[in-house]
């Protein structure tokens, strides 16, 4: 199977790139040979590739960013996914995206599902939204994947956040009442591969898929998590704050559970346990500075 991935820095492009099975025939795509801020570039990049599958891992991530810039981040998590998806259809080919639970307006006790009523909260959100409208309007063979909190040793996460503030300082004040499940990006990647290659062989379901961590944890939980497991910090206090006392430019949803039904029963993909993840994370990135 021959794939073409759209970017090549960030968490889940650098984990599909290190964990393509073997069969795989990889071509990636970085900023230098397709521009996201010109969604054209990019169905050209699908027109002119010789794949069997294409994924988008690429993405406007800057989440408080996005509240001052929110056309650029429509662009390139809206345009430019259409346009690659509406390109794959023109060459046959299933397209997967990446979405967000940011697509949520994170009310509710409940886990997420797949048909639950979208109401983002803000740019970032509402770019990921018309993204998906983009993709599933396509209409080719595609999957779009949402998920949260996600982590590895690439890139910028919580995960790093943490180990860096813990080395600096001897308290933290970190959120509690937001509500997730983290998910490793090696995890991502393995789930798209799955997906992909059985969209290849025409015997995968199509639409929008949820896959995140277990078990659900509080930011605070997560950060806890982090020091226990790291072998060379003192963990620092952490003083458990509400939402309230950490504003930032873009709201976050409270609730950020996602129901992962659909894709254990559709490609039996179950929800990966985090902790599993954790460890190893923690040590590329202590044995790497």
């Amino acid at each position: 199977m021959k794939a073409l991935i759209f970017g090549t820095s960030g968490q889940v492009a650098r984990e599909l790139a290190r964990r393509a099975p073997g069969h795989v025939r990889l071509a990636a795509l970085g900023r230098d040979m397709a521009d996201l801020t010109d969604p054209q570039s990019c169905a050209r990049a699908v027109a002119e590739a010789d794949a069997d599958v294409v994924i988008n891992a690429a993405a406007y991530t800057a989440v408080d960013r996005a509240e001052n810039d929110p056309e650029t981040a429509e662009i390139v998590n809206a345009g430019a996914p259409g346009a690659m998806a509406r390109a794959s259809v023109l060459r046959g080919v299933p397209f997967l995206h990446i979405s967000t639970d940011y697509v949520f307006d994170g009310t509710g006790t409940l886990p997420h599902k797949e048909g639950d009523a979208v109401s983002p909260l803000g740019a970032y959100g509402a770019s990921k939204l018309k993204g998906e409208e983009l993709v599933a309007g396509a209409g080719g063979p595609h999957a779009i994947l949402r998920t949260s909190w996600v982590f590895s040793s690439h890139g910028t996460n919580f995960v790093k956040t943490m180990l860096r503030l813990g080395a600096q300082c001897d308290a933290l004040k970190i959120v509690d009442d937001q509500l997730g499940g983290p998910t490793p990006a090696a995890a991502i990647a393995d789930a798209l591969w799955i997906i992909a290659a059985a969209l290849h062989e025409g015997r995968g379901e199509t639409g929008v898929f949820h896959l995140a961590g277990t078990p659900t944890v509080s930011w605070a939980d997560f950060a806890e998590a982090i020091f226990a497991r790291s072998g060379t910090l003192k963990p620092p206090k952490i003083t458990r704050i509400p939402t309230t006392k950490f504003p930032t430019p873009a709201r976050r949803p409270l609730n950020s559970r996602l129901d992962c039904t659909r894709i254990g029963k559709a490609y039996g993909i179950e929800p990966p346990h985090w902790r599993d993840y954790l460890a190893e994370v923690i040590r590329e990135l202590e044995t790497s500075t």
